[in-house]
């Protein structure tokens, strides 16, 4: 049985052996399924017939288990009723992001901290866009993975980015499937210290391929941002991009929230930091410090 079963999705074909399983059963060998109650095995071959024809006449190859039902719905729509949510929609949207921020403050994150961070790496993210070509779906994740990369503090500072993999992952996530809370998870491991491998089981839970290929490249941007917030003092207001084809180098220009600070503990991290972005991309990144204000973003870095 998945953990967490929110979020969980299974296809037409599975339903379907299923189903071709469970009809070979008596009552008797259904109610020693694990999980299955007695009442659930009366019933359970006429319900997943009822889906498996009601996903064919929808057309729909895969559906995605939600644990909240009818009451959960009965008690928003009685809060639409009397004014307590203003948009529907925007409640609905919101979710996610509220849930992340719940999280955050559970187990206590610096979100101030957090956010410089969040700030830093979609920055990052969307000013390479036309390096990892990644969309807006992994971009969320890549904010949420930045809100929370620090939560395993909680537990402890030694070895906290483990924590932060296990608080993430266990932490039941409204609105998230579970390969892409699997997905918030690793980012959040990788942001410190060794770079994904197969022998990690973490790594090694990410069933999808595309996950697993998200996380190898968008790990190196929240490192990256993670080092540019380094003495969590707000040291660097913006950063601006520029790619240089010829010498195949990316010029990080950061912008200090103060003229007279240096910056030298955030260079100093980012030059620990940059490895993983430059192995990962097969290019050079040159971070340095400008005078004057940085130019508005022109768009994605092209290659």
């Amino acid at each position: 049985m998945p953990t967490p079963l929110n979020g969980y999705q299974f296809s037409l074909r599975d339903l379907r052996e299923m189903v071709h399983h469970l009809r070979k059963l008596n009552n008797a060998e259904r109610s020693a399924v694990p999980g299955m109650s007695d009442r659930r095995s009366e019933i359970i071959i006429a319900g997943a017939v009822i889906l498996q024809e009601a996903m064919s006449l929808l057309g729909l190859e895969d559906i995605t288990i939600c644990e909240r039902a009818l009451r959960e719905g009965v008690v928003v729509d009685w809060m639409l009723a009397h004014g307590l949510i203003e948009d529907h929609l925007r409640f609905q949207c919101s979710v996610r992001q509220r849930s992340i921020l719940k999280t955050a403050q559970k187990y206590q994150v610096n979100l101030a901290h957090s956010e410089r961070v969040a700030k830093f790496a979609l920055s990052l993210f969307d000013q390479t866009a036309d390096m990892h070509h990644w969309g807006a779906a992994e971009r969320e994740l890549l904010w949420a993975a930045a809100i929370l990369h620090n939560c395993g503090h909680f537990v402890s500072h030694e070895s906290h980015h483990k924590h932060s993999y296990y608080l993430i992952r266990h932490g039941d996530l409204l609105g998230y499937t579970e390969v892409e809370i699997e997905t918030i998870a690793n980012l959040a491991r990788y942001h410190r210290k060794s770079n994904p491998k197969k022998k990690h089981d973490s790594y090694r839970n990410l069933s999808s391929k595309k996950h697993r290929r998200a996380v190898e490249q968008l790990h190196p941007l929240l490192r990256l941002a993670v080092a540019l917030d380094r003495r969590q003092i707000g040291a660097i207001q913006q950063i601006y991009c520029v790619y240089h084809p010829e010498t195949q180098e990316l010029h990080l220009h950061l912008q200090a929230s103060q003229p007279e600070d240096d910056c030298a503990l955030e260079f100093w991290s980012l030059d620990l930091k940059k490895t993983n972005f430059e192995a990962e991309f097969g290019i050079k990144l040159i971070p340095m410090l400008d005078d004057i204000s940085i130019p508005p973003q022109t768009g994605r870095i092209e290659r």
